[in-house]
């Protein structure tokens, strides 16, 4: 049995809850549960972590974390950090050891602006959409696959970036998404106001326009409480591109789409090629037409995994299509 396949099977299904076009069912652990290491917020908040450029000159694919904490520190797949020359995202989930100091793979999601606007990176209450997040995943396993490092897409997250941008009419001098999370800030906040978490939730699957888009899965409740808010703003940038499509996009995909067992089912099935990890335990990362997406195993559990439907936008790309990340 897979770590992956392992991690799903504890789980059970909660109930459904809905708002707008967004449709959130909880997964369920028996048992409510406390992590034994420290998210990014957390550990800056503290005092113990920060995340800086790698050098004056800067790296665009790449950031400095110190963790000076007692405690490893976690960094989710897709969350922003904003600041210093220009806001990045994470291209996977990351577990950085107790007294470490790491070199951490990232995107550029602010393409308009090289100039440090603050000496250190601050962890966001959000995370990159869903959709640019299933998109990024696909190429980070291609990546590792084929070249042996965690690079992204960058010119794709960029136009990812363009293509939400001009949906939702969203102007943006340094080309950031955080300007479209700022627009639409009141209804993101009024999605994430309408989902609670329960005592021993860690996880959940998002279903958009009747569409499952994808899954998270935490090793304990702890940390999904803490990040879920950053997850349901990824989705809720996309469900509300897409609100004014409900009817007939519900209509018409609601029938087609599988059903949560079934996605569940197809993302414990999957192929999944392992790579040792930056920091901590290892990358599983996902390998199907299916499905998109990776987990990070430490500590003989799954901490997180990610898993998205490929129909979020993820996909294949010829290698001669791949723009590795660019140092500036």
């Amino acid at each position: 049995m897979t770590a992956i396949n392992k991690a799903l099977q504890a789980v059970t299904l909660g109930e459904v809850q809905s708002f707008e076009n967004l449709q959130i069912t909880p997964l369920l652990a028996l048992t409510p549960g406390i992590a034994d290491y420290l998210t990014l917020a957390e550990a800056q908040a503290l005092g113990l972590a920060v995340v800086t450029e790698v050098s004056e000159s800067g790296s665009v694919p790449t950031l400095l974390l110190a963790n000076n904490a007692d405690q490893a520190v976690f960094l989710l797949d897709g969350e922003e950090l904003v600041g210093a020359k220009q806001n990045r995202i994470l291209n996977l989930t990351l577990l950085v050891p107790a007294k470490t100091t790491l070199e951490i793979p990232v995107s550029c999601v602010e393409q308009g602006r090289w100039s440090h606007r603050t000496a250190a990176f601050a962890s966001s209450e959000r995370a990159f959409f869903s959709k640019g997040r299933a998109r990024k995943a696909q190429r980070v396993s291609e990546s590792l696959r084929e070249w042996g490092d965690r690079n992204s897409d960058q010119g794709e997250i960029w136009d990812d970036i363009s293509v939400k941008m001009n949906e939702m009419e969203v102007n943006s001098s340094t080309a950031a998404i955080a300007d479209a999370y700022e627009h639409f800030a009141g209804s993101v906040d009024e999605y994430v106001a309408a989902f609670k978490t329960s005592d021993t939730q860690v996880g959940a699957c998002f279903v958009i326009n009747g569409k499952i888009r994808g899954m998270e899965l935490f090793d304990v409740s702890d940390t999904c409480s803490k990040l879920m808010p950053k997850l349901i703003r990824s989705y809720a940038l996309d469900a509300i591109e897409e609100r004014q499509d409900n009817e007939s996009n519900a209509s018409s995909a609601s029938s087609a789409s599988p059903g949560i067992d079934q996605f569940i089912q197809l993302v414990a099935a999957a192929q999944a090629d392992s790579f040792a990890a930056l920091g901590e335990g290892e990358d599983l990362r996902i390998h199907s037409t299916a499905i998109a997406g990776g987990a990070l195993a430490a500590r003989d559990r799954v901490v997180h995994l990610c898993a998205f439907s490929q129909e979020s936008g993820a996909g294949t790309r010829d290698n001669g299509d791949r723009e590795p990340g660019r140092s500036l």
